[in-house]
């Protein structure tokens, strides 16, 4: 999930709220086509991938980074353990990946560590490369990496990352996972710095899904791991094997970083690096000032920021795509399974009619502008190879919503202009979106008023927005006042959707099960699926089912711009540029202001 932006001297809140409004309310005049055909008014493939600036980096400079946000950072700095995006921005300057990967998101030997597969695709062999070393001087091992599985395996883990496909087809897994085996049988130690992982059957996404994350075992190994989410190690004195070591941690705050003079791929640029939460509110002006030098930056503010003069945008189509889910079950722990027992959405005509409410063209032009755009499915465009416009999305039609109401027997009986459910019943529904910038609330106003225009009675969970940690909170713990939720998904480099949506994963939020998903999802890593047209039909398949099924609402695809003082030297969002962190200087002592 990721923070939602604000709007900051484009339109006043009440203007863009009445455009909304008044566009929410208006006829699609396509048929309801409207959600699959728009183009957005800035194209993000006009934005440069890296940085455009010709000077040197200077000796020993210092860069101050931007987490923009209006919440606190959580500081679950691991792996294995963090949720939130927040969390990830820091961890990006400390810890990374064993493998490097190229413009298509596989898995390339350009990084930490190489690997060789075997001839039938089931096993895997990864060797560390000899100077990669722990922050700490200590060598990063294969047991480091074999640990990373064991904890994620244990019956122990309180984390989320269990219910990857890839993981579980480990051999031996499921045995250890259950407790019927004190060790992954399927993972072989072949030397200090090597070691081979078997898998029940081969799967397309293992070069691109396998995970790819080591854990210091000499570090961590002494806490147990049902205590290791909640650990100093992991939120006040992390370590990794990344360009910069932490120096300094202020909880929710901000981070001090030191160059990492043991960087295995080469010496850092930069000597010092000072990462800063900044409310959305302020980063355009933080900006403008030189208070930040880099910051991903709320494509809602662009027309204000666009055309500055001391600090430049790059930019590309993100790996991420917003969502409204309905809450149809619940997680049963025990089990390790998703249950689909919730009544109220029982019927997917009511889920179908939310969608078709919904006028994501507009929301993408007038808030967004452009630069987030309506969502056709599950698979956003960044993943070029994989993704399809042929999978019968949603547009907006609120005819076609009503229509469905009254098929489903949703019908406004005492004539306030609300509908009752099919016995007559009031029929209100929980919204539950989350705060963060003036558009948050807007924006889940449209929302609101766009159901309220076909006849459904939704409001705000609380009658407010939630902040973030809260909304997280609600939202896992499937809090029994949520029915639907706002939220957005970063995909990772896998094109697989199990992770977010298999029977037994948790991050199946909305714990939408069925036979048929089961198996479209199965066959989408099969050993059939090594063929890409076969795989790609597959996934066609899939969305045209989840957008028939409609678990989860797909709203918009987004585009992701960041913008760097022009003193930033090698700081680049291009897929394929390995080790971008080393790489990034800057040309002067103090940065460019306007």
């Amino acid at each position: 999930m990721k923070k939602q932006k604000h709007l900051f001297k484009f339109m006043s809140l009440i203007v863009v709220l009445g455009l909304l409004l008044s566009a929410c309310g208006s006829k699609s005049s396509s048929g309801g086509s409207s959600g699959s055909s728009s183009k957005p008014k800035e194209d993000i493939s006009k934005f440069p991938l890296v940085v455009k600036n010709d000077k040197s980096a200077v000796a020993d400079g210092s860069l101050n980074y931007a987490l923009v946000s209006d919440t606190p950072f959580e500081g679950t700095l691991n792996r294995a353990f963090y949720q939130g995006n927040p969390d990830a921005e820091v961890m990006q300057f400390f810890d990374e990946p064993l493998f490097s990967n190229n413009g298509d998101y596989e898995y390339t030997n350009d990084g930490a560590a190489s690997y060789e597969l075997s001839n039938e695709n089931k096993t895997i062999t990864v060797t560390i490369k000899d100077n990669v070393n722990w922050s700490d001087g200590k060598p990063v091992t294969a047991e480091d990496y074999k640990y990373s599985f064991l904890v994620i395996g244990s019956k122990d883990y309180t984390g989320v990352r269990y219910g990857d496909a890839i993981i579980q087809s480990i051999v031996g897994m499921k045995d250890y996972h259950a407790g019927k085996a004190k060790d992954i049988s399927g993972i072989k130690i072949l030397g200090e710095k090597k070691l081979s992982i078997t898998f029940t059957e081969a799967n397309p996404s293992l070069l691109t899904g396998l995970w790819p994350y080591a854990m210091p075992k000499h570090y961590l190994g002494d806490v147990p791991i049902k205590d290791l989410a909640k650990s100093d190690k992991i939120h006040k004195n992390p370590i990794g094997f990344g360009p910069f070591k932490i120096k300094k941690i202020v909880p929710g705050e901000s981070v001090e970083f030191v160059r990492n003079d043991d960087y295995y791929a080469g010496k850092p640029k930069l000597q010092s690096l000072v990462l800063k939460v900044v409310n959305p509110k302020v980063i355009l002006q933080s900006l403008k000032k030189g208070d930040v030098d880099i910051a991903e930056f709320p494509v809602d503010q662009y027309p204000a920021a666009k055309g500055s003069k001391n600090f430049q945008f790059v930019g590309t189509v993100d790996l991420a795509y917003s969502y409204i889910g309905f809450k149809l079950g619940h997680w049963d722990a025990k089990k390790g399974v998703n249950v689909m027992d919730n009544p109220k959405f029982a019927d997917k005509r009511l889920r179908q009619a939310m969608a078709y409410a919904l006028d994501e063209k507009s929301v993408g032009e007038k808030i967004y502008n452009g630069l987030r755009f309506p969502a056709t499915g599950l698979i956003p465009p960044s993943f070029a190879s994989w993704y399809s416009k042929d999978t019968n999305p949603v547009g907006f039609d609120p005819a076609k919503a009503k229509k469905l109401l009254d098929e489903a027997g949703y019908k406004d009986v005492d004539g306030d202009g609300l509908r009752e459910d099919p016995k007559g019943k009031k029929f209100h529904i929980n919204f539950l979106s989350m705060s963060g910038g003036d558009t948050a609330e807007p924006l889940a106003k449209f929302y609101m008023q766009c159901w309220k225009n076909v006849g459904l009675d939704v409001s705000l969970v609380d009658g407010r927005l939630a902040e973030f940690n809260s909304f997280y909170k609600m939202v896992q713990e499937d809090d029994p006042k949520v029915d639907v939720f706002a939220a957005a998904w970063g995909t990772g480099t896998d094109v697989d959707p199990y992770g977010l949506y298999g029977r037994d994963v948790p991050f199946n939020y909305s714990h939408f099960v069925s036979e048929k998903n089961d198996q479209l999802l199965a066959d989408g890593h099969s050993v059939k699926a090594f063929d890409h047209d076969y795989r790609q039909k597959v996934y066609v398949e899939w969305q045209k089912y989840m957008n028939d099924e409609m678990p989860v609402i797909p709203t918009l695809f987004r585009s992701a711009i960041t913008a760097a003082n022009n003193r930033v030297v090698g700081y680049s969002v291009d897929p394929a540029a390995q080790h971008v962190w080393m790489n990034v200087g800057v040309s002067s002592k103090t940065p460019d202001v306007e």
